[in-house]
């Protein structure tokens, strides 16, 4: 998988790059865990982050004038483990100058073409999370309903939504998307979810044309996520603002404290070129090209026995 993988970029001439583990700041999204690690250069001791994601290291090569690359490296999320999920893991990231988000969206499909090929793949699916989300549910993601969605919790047997998700709109997408849409997406296809509400923009830039909706695509095969994509936001203002949105959910949900990324926020104010990028699991990739239904089948020593 890993050689075609490098095969896959090499005839694109996208550069393979590799940036640190080890970080002095870390992302600030309030729905990610991060370890960190002492670094002791006596007299002095600096707390150091595992890097959950390659992406702001990248971005900054990007505006450093890299060009096209892409990176197959581990990444860190402490609390997460199961059947999906363990909290070393390999991702590949990959960025394009130049593309916008259907662009990078037909390279995605290129790229599953050719690592599924011996799996018979059917055709693709693109839809966009708008009406995937009524098709499923019959709500309206972009128009939050505190008592529509209520009604729906409790019909549906997933009354817990209420007390977890309260009046945060972002919450309530991702716990109905994650019970009652996401298990039916890409039945035996790559299925490319885009379009999401611009409640949930994370790194992407809000569409120019509509407003309510984020340039963001989600990667799906038979119910298991596999990537997220954006058209970069390459606004440092804008990027800046979100990062202390995010500071300040953390601080209200006593969350673990994080130390924003400036080096970013200087790349972004340096000029990152118009890019579209999209971070892959690898592990979960290749448990669904192998046929196994746990990422312990194809991790050599999963957590449990590292």
């Amino acid at each position: 998988m890993l050689s075609e993988l490098r095969q896959f970029f090499a005839e694109r001439s996208v550069l393979e790059v590799e940036t640190p583990l080890l970080s002095h700041s870390i992302g600030t999204d309030p729905q990610l865990e991060f370890f960190t690690t002492e670094y002791c250069l006596l007299p002095q001791r600096q707390t150091l982050f595992l890097q959950t994601s390659p992406e702001f290291a990248m971005k900054r090569l990007l505006a450093a004038g890299s060009g096209c690359i892409y990176q197959i490296g581990k990444a860190f999320r402490n609390g997460e483990s199961g059947r999906f999920h363990n909290p070393e893991f390999t991702m590949l990231e990959w960025y394009r100058v130049g593309f916008t988000l259907p662009q990078l969206m037909d390279e995605i499909t290129e790229l599953f073409a050719a690592l599924f090929r011996e799996q018979s793949l059917q055709k693709t699916q693109r839809i966009s999370y708008q009406a995937v989300f009524i098709s499923y549910t019959g709500l309206d993601p972009l128009v939050f309903s505190y008592q529509d969605y209520c009604v729906f919790a409790r019909e549906n047997q997933i009354a817990d939504a209420v007390a977890i998700c309260g009046h945060d709109h972002a919450l309530w997408l991702d716990f109905i998307f994650s019970h009652q849409v996401q298990p039916y997406l890409g039945e035996n296809a790559l299925c490319l979810v885009y379009g999401y509400p611009a409640c949930q923009s994370s790194l992407a830039r809000v569409n120019k044309d509509n407003a309510q909706i984020a340039d963001r695509v989600e990667l799906f095969i038979n119910g298991v996520e596999l990537g997220n994509g954006y058209y970069e936001l390459a606004d440092a203002d804008e990027q800046n603002r979100r990062f202390d949105r995010e500071l300040a959910i953390r601080q209200q949900e006593k969350l673990p404290v994080t130390v924003k990324d400036q080096r970013l926020i200087a790349a972004l104010e340096s000029g990152l070129p118009e890019c579209s990028g999209v971070a892959i699991g690898l592990d979960r990739l290749l448990m669904l090209l192998s046929g196994s239904v746990s990422l312990d089948d194809v991790l050599s020593f999963p957590i449990r026995r590292a």
